[in-house]
């Protein structure tokens, strides 16, 4: 049986850029720009442009050339590649081991709201 091709792996800020994408859905290089500033307001035009390039590249985004200027999306939904990431996580620091995962997460500090929520989950899972 053939191996699934591994999905790329992105940067932090090519995660950074992704963030910012997966909830425009589809954009141009303005776009993102844009939306970037709202927190990155050190970030030029020219720095999205070749970092898009770039994840285009790598094929953690498509491009749609149709038009004058490029929309670009990406090209896995969030949901699968912090999956990815997080079993590649699992795998390397922690031995493939789920539990020894969640407990040093657990153990860096989450706030009471986040520990009510995840005790729901516990409970909703148990019955």
């Amino acid at each position: 049986m053939a191996k699934k091709p591994a999905l790329p792996k992105p940067t932090p800020a090519e995660l950074d850029l992704l963030q910012t994408l997966w909830p425009l859905g589809s954009a141009t290089v303005r776009q993102v720009h844009e939306a970037m500033l709202k927190d990155r307001p050190d970030v030029t035009y020219a720095t999205v442009l070749r970092l898009m390039q770039i994840m285009h590249g790598k094929g953690l985004l498509i491009r749609d050339e149709a038009g004058r200027s490029h929309v670009y999306a990406p090209a896995y939904t969030q949901d699968s590649l912090q999956t990815n990431l997080l079993k590649d996580l699992m795998q390397r620091a922690f031995s493939g081991s789920a539990k020894a995962l969640v407990l040093a997460a657990l153990k860096t500090g989450i706030s009471k709201k986040e520990r009510e929520e995840i005790e729901h989950l516990l409970k909703d899972d148990k019955q």
